[in-house]
């Protein structure tokens, strides 16, 4: 594990990609053989953005600005000074002799370099914890601060996979709803494709109950276990994540009492009677599952007793395709026609409204928002 090895199948969130120096713990190997890592994200709870660096710039930039001009005002004032002896000890143009060496080449006299101390030093590469390392982790996490969300994760799956990592979607709803929480106060909230479940955890800090859904039983036990890290976080607003199994390809839900993450009768009637949010995060990078999406939107808008409002955000990404010859966004673009289809559509049940939302609301919390991440609202109204 000194370093990831990427395949032809291989997917690296941008999220783990450009956060090399963040602390990756790796803290145990999942039921299929993937490691699992612990990262920390600060919440900015007054929406105050820090200082960040930019792709392609180094960091410490103004340091090295400052060195500069610090090394180019010695060197003027040790100008002036020779400048002012130079009639003396200078040639005809009063300037001071270069100092050469032994073989007449020009000596640079050079700044010596700061070493670090090794302790101060960043770790980059995963680090395997011990039975004691571990143990240490478990009492840090009952006094975790109350601004820091630890997720475990994976990195660099293969496609089917990618609901394990982190990603920046997650991050645009987590600031929506830090950003506006009167929005969400005290609400039943419905979160699909919810993979590590982070943006329940943050929903959870302002609604009631949260509904965190996905399939596999690896990824709802990770979503379970990100739950469980992260009560500080929910204990205070008294709000409640119950993660379970949603299966868009399956027209019901599960509730086989012998299933670990299966819905109870009760849960079933309070999903159907008081949900009003529905939230999903970059769930759509596959036209099939895309379709399966909002076929299980519609469906589940249609089975609620209340008007609800969707939320969905998107990452546009860009792609060279050989079929187009020229960058394209095919995901992207099928996402886009659901949502016109939906808007269009015409049953005597249930009215769709959609509408982008911009992303004018403060950052909360420490990632690149970037022009291609969108967020989309869809409001369903019983007819």
């Amino acid at each position: 594990m000194d370093q990831i090895t990427f395949h032809y199948d291989t997917v690296l969130s941008d999220v783990h990609l450009l956060l090399p120096n963040s602390r990756h713990l790796m803290a145990r190997l999942n039921r299929v053989g993937q490691p699992v890592f612990i990262s920390r994200f600060r919440i900015l709870w007054d929406g105050a953005k820090q200082h960040t660096c930019d792709l392609g710039s180094p960091c410490g930039g103004e340091e090295l600005d400052r060195d500069t001009q610090e090394e180019s005002g010695r060197g003027d004032a040790r100008g002036s000074e020779t400048g002012a002896d130079g009639g003396a000890d200078g040639g005809e143009d009063g300037g001071v002799e270069p100092p050469l060496d032994e073989d007449g080449d020009l000596e640079v006299p050079r700044r010596p370099r700061q070493r670090l101390p090794e302790r101060d030093r960043d770790m980059v590469y995963p680090i395997i914890l011990s039975q004691a390392r571990r143990e240490e982790e478990e009492e840090e996490e009952e006094e975790c601060p109350r601004d820091v969300i630890r997720i475990e994760h994976t990195m660099a799956t293969p496609l089917e996979d990618v609901g394990k990592q982190v990603w920046r979607g997650a991050f645009l709803l987590a600031d929506l709803i830090l950003s506006q929480p009167t929005t969400f106060r005290g609400a039943t909230v419905l979160e699909l494709g919810a993979g590590t479940g982070l943006t329940s955890v943050v929903m959870a800090t302002v609604a009631k109950t949260v509904y965190c859904t996905d399939v596999g039983e690896d990824l709802l036990s990770m979503c379970q276990k990100n739950v469980t890290l992260n009560r500080h976080l929910m204990e205070p607003a008294g709000g409640e994540v119950r993660v379970r199994l949603l299966d868009w390809l399956r027209h019901d839900l599960c509730t086989d009492a012998d299933a670990e993450f299966g819905w109870t009768e009760d849960e079933v009637a309070d999903l159907h009677d008081n949900t009003t949010i529905i939230i999903a995060a970059d769930v759509c990078y596959d036209d099939d599952l895309t379709d399966a999406l909002f076929r299980t939107l519609y469906r589940i808008c249609n089975n609620l007793r209340l008007p609800s409002t969707t939320y969905l955000s998107i990452e546009k990404r860009l792609n060279f395709t050989l079929r187009h010859l020229d960058i394209s966004c095919e995901a992207y673009d099928h996402f886009r026609h659901c949502l016109c289809e939906m808007q269009e559509l015409r049953d005597g049940r249930t009215c769709f409204t959609v509408e982008q939302v911009k992303p004018s609301f403060p950052q909360c919390l420490l990632y690149e928002r970037i022009e291609q991440l969108e967020l989309w609202k869809v409001t369903a109204v019983p007819v």
